[in-house]
């Protein structure tokens, strides 16, 4: 290049603002590259395991299990299903004021920490099997698909276990937000 060019003041600004307006779109691409990190589904994430399924002859029944995610961000289930039952909920169990447990949808869903873990237990969250379509023998399995807010999706089987314990009831979660006394059904031991 030689020695002696002369850029004048103006078009050395316009050549600068050129050249920033040139480099936005490069800089974004890589601020975003780096964001993909994150962006895994939450069905990649989360893995199920010690899963099992209360034995029953029919009406309800539960899954229990250890949720771990393996991510750095939360990861929430929204719902589960399972050709073993006619409907799902996701359930959590609350002592009212006397002590007296009781089962209820969890609102929200499960949601499983940041490289944590989250346990499905009797007595505690669980997975609530209704309308059962056919007994749950001990010994066979079944599958259930859990679904995250993120909309993805994963499957896992659970074997059918015998368990004879915690016995609370039920108080349904009504379409106004509140639960009412006097709706409880019989126990389903999850």
């Amino acid at each position: 290049m030689p020695d002696n060019l002369f850029v004048p003041p103006r078009a050395a600004r316009l050549l600068r603002g050129a050249l920033a307006v040139a480099a936005v779109p490069l800089l974004l691409t890589a601020c975003s590259s780096a964001d993909k990190t994150d962006a895994v589904a939450s069905a990649d994430a989360v893995t199920i395991s010690d899963q099992w399924v209360k034995a029953a002859d029919g009406g309800m029944s539960a899954a229990f299990g250890d949720l771990i995610n393996s991510g750095d961000t939360p990861r929430t289930i929204v719902s589960a299903t399972s050709p073993a039952s006619g409907r799902i909920e996701l359930h959590e169990v609350v002592a009212d004021a006397n002590g007296t447990k009781a089962m209820r949808p969890k609102r929200g869903g499960f949601v499983i920490p940041a490289h944590g873990r989250t346990q499905l237990r009797p007595g505690g969250d669980h997975i609530m099997f209704m309308d059962l379509r056919a007994p749950l023998r001990t010994g066979s399995e079944t599958s259930v698909t859990l679904t995250f807010d993120d909309g993805s999706t994963t499957t896992f089987t659970a074997q059918v276990r015998d368990f004879a314990g915690n016995q609370e009831n039920y108080v349904p979660d009504h379409a106004d937000g509140a639960t009412h006394a006097g709706t409880q059904t019989p126990a389903h031991g999850g």
